[in-house]
């Protein structure tokens, strides 16, 4: 054999046992599921924990979850699906609630509807409401931000309360209580950042409004539950119940050292406050207050987010079918994920497990799973709209003034201008 048919003979093997080696590698990425999301001690860990499940019975399907910041996760899909590039695009992704409206109208058909595909028939009304558009679900609800009083008995006790004066109260009664915990403790009755916003957010869903109505119209000035949520965060501030939070480590912080005799805010709380173990058995858990507003209940939610599978999935039968059996049948699940991870889903059947019916030490044996389970299937249902995070800059750019006595009605008026301004009516 000459040199060159030597040669020849060389590159055709060579030919051959790349493409060889190039099909084996995509036998190795087929059935390869990509997935976006943040937070690696919850997102990602439960995240890999379902992905474990699913492998277990279909060994076929790999995975691979990738950890992102939250503001990348987002930076990084708001630039795919604008470019209209979606190579670049996982198969599923984890979306806040308070965004996916945003999405789903910005960028239609982007994602997969879901409709005959999952039944969202058994997940808690509010969070399908807000990924449904023109009738179709485009989404699979994750875990709730379903909220709760939290609060040390042993200090309320010593202001004299009752675990049953805690109990459906509205905001107004939360803060005559406060002065008294105050005056009889020297505590003060919660920590709070006054440039932020949750709390507000928590009492406005509370009365089943928004910033926006039913249709995603702007509702400021004539919108009650806004009105009285400023009115009440004003009192709250004017009557320095409060201990000033910088951040999140020092809101924590705050009632971790005992400055503070409760928390209002949602379940994912849970791990931060038992995180101070001398304080087991000092804690308690109380529904919502509400505000004084034909309507409102003592139920509420903050925060919360749902997994999304995009259109352009490379795998998207393989990723749906896996949300469909981990996320929608395996109430096992459910059970594993709030007992390590402190994940309460909104999967209304899963509040029947065992775990969610277990007593608590930490909270003087109280059952404090199945509390927020149940008050999960009341918290009203809102339209989140498309501009949530702009109207909060207005909002919040007007609680100092409010503090120092702005009248509300002005306060709406600016809020309203500001807003008007900055997104398209």
């Amino acid at each position: 054999m000459n040199f060159a048919k030597r040669t020849t003979l060389s590159t055709m093997i060579g030919l051959a046992l790349s493409a060889s080696g190039l099909m084996a590698s995509h036998a190795a990425q087929a059935g390869e599921v990509t997935i976006w999301a943040w937070d690696p001690n919850f997102n990602i860990a439960i995240m890999q924990e379902a992905a474990k499940r699913y492998q277990a019975k279909h060994p076929g399907v790999t995975f691979k979850i990738v950890d992102m910041a939250k503001a990348d996760v987002e930076q990084k899909l708001q630039t795919g699906l604008a470019s209209g590039v979606s190579k670049a695009l996982p198969d599923i992704v984890l979306v806040e609630d308070y965004n996916a409206p945003k999405y789903l109208r910005s960028f239609p058909g982007a994602f997969e509807a879901l409709n005959g595909k999952i039944n969202h028939d058994g997940f808690a009304k509010y969070k399908v409401n807000l990924m449904t558009m023109n009738g179709k679900v485009y989404g699979v609800p994750f875990d709730t931000g379903t909220t709760g009083m939290y609060y040390r008995s042993d200090l309320l006790k010593q202001a004299g309360f009752a675990a049953k004066d805690m109990e459906n109260i509205t905001w107004d009664r939360f803060i005559d209580i406060g002065k008294q915990v105050e005056a009889k403790t020297g505590k003060k009755m919660l920590a709070m950042d006054p440039g932020d916003i949750g709390l507000l957010r928590v009492m406005m869903q509370g009365a089943g409004r928004w910033y926006f109505d039913k249709d995603g119209k702007l509702d400021i000035k004539n919108n009650p539950a806004l009105k009285a949520a400023l009115q009440t965060y004003a009192k709250i501030m004017q009557a320095g119940i409060y201990k000033p939070a910088s951040g999140w480590g020092d809101w924590v912080g705050a009632f971790n050292k005992g400055d503070a005799a409760s928390v209002t805010t949602g379940v994912w709380i849970t791990g931060s406050v038992k995180a101070e173990a001398s304080q087991s058995g000092k804690w308690a858990v109380a529904p919502t207050p509400r505000l004084n507003v034909p309507g409102a209940i003592n139920a509420s939610n903050l925060g919360g987010s749902s997994w999304y599978v995009l259109s352009s999935a490379k795998e998207k039968a393989a990723a749906i079918d896996f949300l469909n059996e981990v996320y929608v049948k395996d109430m096992d699940f459910y059970q594993n994920i709030l007992t390590t991870r402190g994940a309460v889903g909104s999967l209304l059947a899963s509040r029947n497990g065992k775990a969610y019916s277990e007593a608590d030490p930490f909270f003087g044996g109280d059952k404090v799973w199945q509390k927020f389970s149940d008050w999960l299937s009341k918290v009203p249902a809102v339209n989140y709209g498309m501009y949530t995070y702009e109207v909060d800059t207005a909002v919040s750019a007007q609680l100092p003034a409010l503090a120092q006595g702005l009248p509300v009605e002005k306060a709406l008026d600016a809020i309203q201008n500001q807003v008007a301004s900055q997104i398209p009516q």
